[in-house]
């Protein structure tokens, strides 16, 4: 009878301990069912929605096309979830006489928008353009009407391609190849000795080809929609633009130089030069477009600017000496003396001498 006394109370116990997972998982409520949020499942209804009026077009316009049409789901334009990216029809238009064609004729109508000349004539860069600019209006696209490549006749579609998976002019590695396509010259330019680092790779490194140049693109200084200041400039001035980089040139200094505080370009060529640093002429020509005629009566210019070259030349001596080179026109010529031509805070620098 001891025995059993000694042992019960152990049993009661391991008894309690089995049971005590099982009557905590009975306690323990039953999870409901997970159920999406509001949000997500307007998202689906939107998406659902769109490919359902992009499937009156898709139907027909497929894969087999030979410009891409599918591939505009790889882009932002393609995010069907997002109630703001447009279908098919809100950039080409309703086309409900293209949707339902013409049995008169073996050609269906012509859609109401037409972006690129293949099939049918394209729609006027003015109507290409309001289709763009209904959604993307802004202050980058602020000044698009009047500028020059809207004065042109161009539309967005001839530098964008929206149904591409990526946009070649938004791609800073190929964004030289849609400018250059038009702007010739300048591709030109970038061929020359002393050039901006359009062709300059991140690293440093020259660029193997023009599709590798990502240091500086063209965007880094123009605005291609449209600019308040000069040659489609992303600021309202020559000098603000090349400020923005060569901080060290924008002053102000104690004693100014003319022609820098008005227009890089008066000395300048922003593209490319065979005089560096992209100079438009060397000096002394490039300073006496401004400062006419040598100012060194020590050594004018004449027969000896550049001193002796030949004994047969017939130059006079002085003191049985031939003359000494000009120190306008040898060397650096004007820079020799006047190095500090953007400017000096010398306050003996009034000639820009230091």
């Amino acid at each position: 009878m001891r025995l059993i006394q000694r042992i019960l109370p152990a049993l009661v116990l391991a008894l309690v301990a089995w049971l005590q997972p099982g009557l905590a998982l009975a306690a323990t409520p039953q999870a409901q069912p997970e159920t999406l949020p509001v949000a997500t499942t307007r998202a689906q209804e939107t998406a659902r929605h769109a490919l359902a009026e992009d499937a009156k077009c898709t139907r027909c316009h497929d894969e087999s096309e030979t410009r891409p049409v599918l591939s505009i789901y790889q882009t932002r334009h393609g995010v069907r979830a997002d109630a703001r990216t447009p279908t098919c029809q809100s950039c080409h238009g309703a086309s409900e006489k293209h949707l339902a064609g013409d049995k008169a004729s073996e050609h269906r109508p012509v859609p109401d928008i037409v972006f690129a000349r293949q099939t049918y004539a394209a729609n006027s860069a003015d109507t290409r353009t309001q289709q763009c600019l209904t959604c993307h209006e802004g202050t980058k696209r602020g000044y698009w009407d009047g500028s020059q490549h809207q004065s042109s006749g161009m539309a967005c579609n001839d530098c964008h391609q929206v149904h591409a998976p990526a946009d070649k002019v938004r791609e800073r590695e190929a964004q030289r190849q849609v400018c250059f396509t038009c702007h010739k010259e300048q591709r030109a330019d970038l061929q020359k000795i002393s050039t901006h680092p359009l062709g300059v790779g991140a690293g440093g490194q020259l660029a193997a080809s023009l599709v590798d140049g990502t240091k500086i693109v063209c965007a880094d200084c123009h605005n291609p929609h449209g600019s308040p200041g000069p040659k489609l400039l992303k600021k309202a001035t020559v000098v603000e633009a090349c400020t923005t980089c060569h901080a060290e040139k924008r002053g102000p200094f104690l004693w100014e130089h003319q022609p820098v505080t008005e227009d890089c370009t008066n000395c300048h060529t922003p593209h490319g030069s065979n005089i560096s640093p992209l100079l438009k002429d060397r000096a002394p020509f490039l300073c006496d477009t401004c400062h006419d005629g040598p100012h060194n009566s020590q050594a004018p210019f004449g027969p000896g600017a550049a001193g002796f070259q030949n004994p047969n030349s017939g130059l006079a001596t002085t003191n049985g000496r031939f003359p000494n080179p000009s120190s306008s026109g040898a060397g650096r010529a004007c820079i020799n003396c006047h190095a500090m031509v953007h400017g000096s805070n010398s306050p003996a620098g009034a000639f820009l001498h230091r």
